[in-house]
């Protein structure tokens, strides 16, 4: 039985936060996925707060996040940057996973950038490509909106039409394309982890419909877009999923990659938070 969020660790964490955080409401939030948090190089830097030192978050326990809470100037837009994040696999239950979204809410953020290391399924891609999620595929069983309702979660059975929203989208395209980055569209499938999938579950999950395959971002959409937060989302692909490239896969190699094609995905999260409003 999964274990739901714990929303009494909710006002905690939010009282945890330095004054600065509630002052002006960010422009912008980030959740920077495995390797993404290199790839943020802010203007000047308002407050730094370790998430261990946020009730409820703790230390990161993967390889590649940070962990820690920045908020900062980007592009002249003040930014929310979670560098790093927690996954279910962790084994600590949901409210890791979703807090960062519940604090974003709560300082009054309405955009949120959602990035991630994944494995390409769709023959095209290859290592380095970067993909704009336009939909996911959960069929794990597993949802953060498991439990009591949440006040500012919006409706108790949420409308999953249009998670990821369509004018954030093509503001991903248009910033792709003026530092002249390829940005395909595609489905996400959401794998809880932390074992890699079989070949035959890609096979399985390229038959219906996924382009991409990963253990995260999936959660933090649908609480996002339950609360009312407008989401955009990007896969870095760092490797090809089990049976599709031949090559044994390793996390190693997913910070290795992501490293190599550091600097497009630092053009493209400030070309975004430029066209922030």
């Amino acid at each position: 039985m999964e274990s739901p969020r714990d929303t009494a660790v909710f006002n905690v964490a939010f009282q945890a936060l330095p004054a600065v955080f509630c002052e002006q409401s960010p422009d912008c939030a980030l959740i920077l996925g495995s390797g993404w948090g290199d790839a943020l190089a802010p203007e000047k830097l308002l407050a730094r707060i370790p998430y261990a030192d946020i009730p409820g978050l703790g230390s990161s326990t993967v390889a590649g996040h940070a962990g820690e809470l920045l908020l900062c100037m980007l592009e002249g837009r003040r930014v929310a940057a979670f560098c790093g994040r927690h996954h279910w696999y962790e084994g600590y239950g949901w409210t890791p996973v979703v807090l960062p979204v519940e604090l974003i809410r709560r300082i009054g953020c309405r955009t949120l950038l959602i990035t991630n290391a994944a494995g390409g399924i769709r023959r095209t891609l290859r290592p380095g490509s970067v993909l704009s999620l336009a939909d996911h595929i959960n069929l794990t069983g597993l949802s953060p909106l498991t439990g009591p309702t949440v006040p500012g979660w919006g409706a108790r059975f949420p409308d999953q039409t249009a998670v990821y929203t369509p004018r954030l989208r093509d503001r991903l395209q248009n910033a792709a394309h003026v530092i002249g980055l390829d940005l395909t569209e595609g489905v996400y499938a959401f794998s809880p982890g932390p074992a890699y999938e079989t070949p035959a579950e890609i096979r399985a999950l390229a038959a219906l419909g996924a382009d991409v395959v990963g253990m995260s971002t999936v959660p933090e959409a649908m609480v996002a877009c339950a609360a009312g937060i407008a989401v955009a989302a990007v896969s870095c692909i760092t490797n090809m999923a089990a049976g599709t490239g031949g090559c044994a896969l390793s996390h190693a190699d997913v910070i290795a990659e992501m490293q190599r094609v550091q600097p497009q995905l630092a053009s493209l999260i400030r070309g975004f938070v430029r066209c922030c409003p």
